[in-house]
Order: structure tokens, then C-alpha cells, then sequence
């Protein structure tokens, strides 16, 4: 076996859950066997309730399994002490951090305490590991800001920041990209991505952003109501596994497009001419509005169908003798809503 092929975490037809108030268990979910590779970007997805962060506490050590075996490294998650496992594990909680007078340095030195002594005493290679954890995460010049004044996409990367300076090798965070805006998701895991790719570290990660997760993720643990299935994104799409994500009669997902849509019923029907860029985004915003895309151009009963010839910046809209032109898709699908 190869170091590329190295397994750093290891399920087993493992089973997590929680103690309940008669310290009776509850079984979240059981029969688990999943794995990480070293140097492998991992998204935990499921919907809400399913366990995800049930999941990501028992790998991390904060909560016992409850059957099945865990291995972190080849070795059982509960043999291992609190702080050795400090050592080759950090993990990011989902909880926003707001601390009065602490500084995004000080934040991100506090990844160095499993290293220091018992004074906790940061030597000059200890800073210089805080430094540089800060410049990965590109917030050169925010090392004195406090935490409490910066945005949570800026707080979120101090965060990671914190675990780049505790220096493990496995690195779990559940949800860090809940409550971003778009470009501060996609360079959150983008970073994620670069240091599984770089450093050689596995990072597991959970989200709802399935988009973000297809486009970076080298493995997707994809958590059902009766399983757990893995696999690259593009492996689930081909087999059809994100369809059991959601039992929702209203919602499919769209193995061409590689995300979920609403289901529609219409029986409007347009034929596309034209290629390029705008023809692609005519075709989303007729769907948008309730259109079946058709290969060819045909007469039916039951069916109102309609030519729309792309040559931008300007479509024609042909219906039997009408033909009308718009200089834009707003006009000519607020035109279409009327029909």
C-alpha cells in the first residue's frame, strides 16, 4: 500500500448515539464503514437530524461509540488519551466564537497548547508555526484585531487557523461554512482543499452546501435514512445516490446538472437555437419559468410550443405567425409568463 493510499480513518459497521436520561442508548445510527484517505478533503452530508454532528463528535473523541470499532491511524479511538489524540487530531465546533479581548493571534495560539509545557509558554518556533498557520489562512495583518470585530468569514478562518497551528494531521470541522456568504464558502473549503492537497492532511468536513462539496470534495460520506454510502461526487451522481437524500415528492436531483431542482409540470415546451453561454442561460431561466426543453420542434394538441432563436443580445420569439424580439431574458420571460 502506498502513503496515497493510507487510511487515517477507518469505520467499521460502527454505530454512534447518546445516552439518554435513564443512561439507556440511543442509536443514531449503526452499521457505519466508511474511510478517509491521507491527503483526502472529506464532506460529511445528510439532512438535518440525521447524526452528522453525532458523527463527527464520536470520530473526534468527545463521545464513546456505541458499537463497531473506530480507527484513527490504525489504532481505536478509545485508546487513545485526550491529549495524544490532541496531537494528530483538531477539531472545529460549529459554535461561533465571540470573546471579548482576544486577539486573532491569541486565538490562533491557543492551537499550540497540546506542544507547550505545563506553563504553556510559547517558545520563538511556537510563534513562528502561530505566523505562518495565520498566513495559510491569508489574514496577514489581522493578527491584532479582536475576534469580536472581524466577520464571521474572517473568524472562520482564524479558526482554521488555530487548528493549522495545533499541527495534526486529521482535522475535522462541523459546518464552517454555516451562516458565510458565497465567496466566503467557496474559499473556506478551497483552503480545506489546498491543505488536504498540499500538507498531506485529512480534513473532514460537514455541510448542507452540496454545490460547494461536489466542485471541492475529493470523497463525499453521504449519510441516508438506512445507510452510509461514499465515493468521489461524481461517483454518487452516476449512481443515482443523492436521489435518497431527500424524500421530497416536489424535489429531484439532476444528475447533468449535478444539483437539486423543483420538479415542475408543465405543459409548455420550447426549441433552442442559437449556442454559447447565453443560449445555456436561456435554457435555465425558460426552465425557471415552467418550459420543457425539446430537441426538435414539433406540433402537438396538447402542448403550446415555442422557437426561441439565441443570437445575442438579441431572441426572437416565434409562436405559429407571431414573432416578437427581446433585448433581454427579463423581457422576454416576463413576455412568456403571459402565454
Amino acid at each position: 500500500m502506498t502513503i496515497q493510499d493510507e487510511k487515517i480513518i477507518v469505520l467499521n459497521g460502527a454505530a454512534i448515539g447518546y445516552k439518554g436520561i435513564t443512561n439507556s442508548v440511543n442509536i443514531v445510527k449503526s452499521e457505519i464503514s466508511v474511510f478517509a484517505l491521507k491527503g483526502e478533503l472529506v464532506a460529511l452530508i445528510g439532512g438535518n437530524g440525521i447524526g452528522k454532528s453525532t458523527l463527527l463528535r464520536t470520530i473526534a473523541g468527545f463521545q464513546p461509540p456505541v458499537g463497531g470499532e473506530i480507527l484513527i491511524v490504525d489504532k481505536q479511538i478509545t485508546a487513545y488519551r485526550e491529549k495524544e489524540l490532541a496531537l494528530i487530531m483538531s477539531y472545529v465546533s460549529p459554535e461561533v466564537v465571540r470573546v471579548q479581548n482576544l486577539s486573532v493571534f491569541d486565538l490562533v495560539s491557543l492551537g499550540r497548547f497540546p506542544h507547550t509545557n505545563w506553563f504553556g509558554k510559547l517558545l520563538s518556533e511556537d510563534l513562528q508555526i502561530v505566523e505562518d498557520a495565520i498566513k495559510s489562512v491569508g489574514l496577514q495583518g489581522f493578527e491584532n484585531r479582536m475576534v469580536n470585530c472581524i466577520s464571521d468569514g474572517e473568524r472562520q478562518k482564524a479558526m482554521i487557523a488555530r487548528t493549522l497551528a495545533q499541527d495534526t494531521n486529521i482535522i475535522i470541522l462541523d459546518e464552517p461554512t454555516a451562516f458565510l456568504d458565497l465567496s466566503n464558502k467557496y474559499e473556506i473549503v478551497n483552503i480545506l482543499h489546498q491543505l488536504a492537497c498540499e500538507k498531506g492532511k485529512t480534513i473532514l468536513f460537514s455541510t448542507h452546501d452540496l454545490t460547494t462539496a461536489i466542485a471541492e470534495s475529493d470523497r463525499i460520506w453521504l449519510m441516508l435514512n438506512d445507510s452510509v454510502k461514499q465515493g468521489a461526487p461524481e461517483d454518487l451522481i452516476i449512481n443515482g445516490n443523492f436521489e435518497a437524500l431527500f424524500t421530497n415528492e416536489h424535489l429531484f436531483f439532476d444528475q447533468v446538472k449535478g444539483d437539486f431542482r423543483i420538479r415542475k409540470h408543465s405543459k409548455k415546451r420550447a426549441y433552442i437555437t442559437g449556442n454559447g453561454i447565453a443560449a445555456d442561460w436561456t435554457i435555465k431561466a425558460l426552465e425557471r419559468n415552467g418550459f420543457e426543453i425539446i430537441d426538435s420542434l414539433r406540433v402537438s394538441d396538447n402542448y403550446a410550443s415555442v422557437l426561441i432563436d439565441v443570437n445575442y443580445p438579441i431572441w426572437t420569439f416565434r409562436q405559429e405567425e407571431h414573432t416578437y424580439m427581446f433585448s433581454s431574458l427579463l423581457s422576454l420571460c416576463q413576455y412568456l409568463k403571459k402565454l
